[in-house]
């Protein structure tokens, strides 16, 4: 049986539904995945990540690898019972932080050496090295390493990036030794279509269990990534999983789906919620402003979530102007539940035969929120 299988697909668009299967049990797609980047996320426990519907979540190979360690982890009984999630889990390879931490690495073709953010250490990554340590991290999706170009770069390096991420992903493949885990290809190539085309073809050729888009969301216009993400998904199986990383604004969520993209994640649920900025369906709430002092409704009427159902938005406000450390974990549950109640109606919606017209108004209503 197929890894992944599509059952509902839209009459006049590319979306579609469909259920990834994993060690660690099935995932409904279309899926939003929080991130736990060093295997936890941020303030929120694993049964409250469960109460707001969240099936999968992302944690990082590289993180892991500096704090606390391959053999810590493996110690610990595996990413598993390390993050008390007993559902599946999708590592990134630590390709995102050549890009993030660009800084304080340095890039061959063979691999990347970094300067550790937490140390100043020294710290080798390649595609062998990250796919093993993919393989004992025991995630149910794994992800080949890459290289994240930044937006303002010339064609010259744009192709460069995309050729060394080919090769990498070939030596993935090679260097991948757990039959529990899928394997995802990423395509690179910025906004440039050639150059993702080619890297597209590549990669299929190679045959992975699905697709990455990466490289967007870093900078690049809103209607270039929109672009990039529909002629990407042209060129991709549709017979396999297509995951659009680090991309997560609700309006930029519902256009990919549109496009036919499968999975995503992001750090905006969290990191917002942190940040006092909750999301709510007629458009953003941030709730240190003076207007919710002594407002005595929730975040949003109708959503489900512990927040909403028990807190007042001057009272989530009083939390975050008095540093009360459950302010930030009651918007970042919202958030979580928010995220997980769109991706719900995306599902229903496309079940239903209505999700175009519907993604039409809800797109309406974000530009104009």
């Amino acid at each position: 049986m197929s890894a992944f299988e599509v059952f509902h697909e839209d009459a006049g668009l590319p979306a579609r539904t469909g259920l990834l299967r994993t060690a660690h049990g099935p995932v409904e797609t279309p899926a939003f995945m929080p991130v736990g980047t060093g295997g936890a996320v941020k303030g929120i426990t694993p049964q409250q990540l469960k109460e707001a519907g969240v099936g999968i979540v992302l944690a990082n190979t590289y993180h892991l690898l500096l704090r606390p360690g391959l053999e810590a982890v493996e110690k610990l009984g595996g990413l598993h019972k390390f993050m008390a999630w007993d559902r599946p889990i999708l590592t990134d390879s630590g390709g995102y932080q050549v890009f993030s931490l660009s800084q304080l690495t340095k890039v061959t073709d063979d691999g990347v050496e970094f300067a550790s953010h937490v140390d100043g250490a020294r710290v080798y990554l390649n595609a062998e090295i990250a796919t093993e340590a993919q393989n004992r991290l025991g995630a149910d999706v794994i992800m080949c390493f890459d290289q994240c170009p930044a937006s303002a770069v010339s064609r010259v390096d744009l192709e460069k990036s995309a050729d060394r991420t080919i090769r990498w992903a070939e030596r993935s493949k090679k260097a991948h030794a757990n039959d529990n885990q899928l394997l995802f290809g990423i395509v690179q190539g910025g906004t440039d279509m050639d150059i993702r085309r080619r890297c597209a073809s590549e990669l299929v050729k190679v045959d992975f269990d699905g697709y990455a888009i990466g490289g967007l969301s870093v900078g690049e216009a809103r209607e270039d990534m929109a672009r990039t993400v529909s002629e990407t998904v042209r060129s991709l199986p549709a017979d396999r999983p297509r995951y659009l990383m680090g991309v997560g604004t609700p309006a930029d969520i519902i256009t990919a789906v549109m496009a036919g993209v499968d999975m995503f994640d992001c750090v905006l649920p969290t990191r917002n919620g942190r940040n006092a900025f909750a999301f709510a369906e007629n458009g953003p709430v941030r709730l240190r402003n003076s207007v919710h002092a002594d407002c005595r409704e929730p975040i949003e009427a109708g959503c489900d979530c512990i927040c909403c159902r028990n807190f007042s938005r001057g009272a989530i406000r009083h939390f975050f102007n008095s540093q009360e450390m459950l302010g930030p974990i009651l918007v970042s549950i919202h958030n979580l539940r928010f995220y997980q109640r769109l991706m719900g109606r995306i599902r229903e919606n496309l079940k239903s035969n209505t999700f175009t017209e519907w993604a039409r108004v809800q797109l309406r209503k974000y530009a104009s929120a």
